[in-house]
C-alpha cells in the first residue's frame, strides 16, 4: 500500500504509523461522565466498510501528522491533508 504524505509525496506504508478514525473526538476529562466517555472512546469504534477519515503519522519521514481518506474495502488512499490546528496540542 502507498500513502501520499502531504509534505514528502507518495511513500510505502512501512514509513507510517496508523492512529485511528479521525472523526472520533477525544472526550473532556473534566466531564462528570468522563470515565464512560473515555471507555467508549477507546473501546467502541465502528468498523467502516467504505471511505473513512484516518489519522496517520509519517514516522520515518518528515514526522507529520495528517488525515487520509481511505477506502477500507480496497485500501485505496483517496486523498491526504493536514487538518487545521485544534488548539489541543493533539492529533
Amino acid at each position: 500500500m502507498r500513502i501520499g504524505c502531504p509534505h514528502c509525496g507518495e511513500r510505502d506504508l512501512r514509513e507510517f504509523s496508523y492512529l485511528g478514525d479521525a472523526s472520533v473526538q477525544r472526550p473532556d476529562p473534566q466531564a462528570p461522565d468522563a470515565l464512560g466517555r473515555f471507555t467508549a472512546y477507546v473501546y467502541f469504534r465502528d468498523n467502516v466498510a467504505g471511505v473513512q477519515r484516518e489519522w496517520w503519522y509519517h514516522r520515518t519521514g518528515c514526522g507529520t501528522w495528517f488525515v487520509a481518506e481511505r477506502d477500507t474495502r480496497t485500501n485505496d488512499v483517496l486523498r491526504t491533508e493536514i487538518p487545521p490546528p485544534t488548539g489541543t496540542g493533539r492529533p
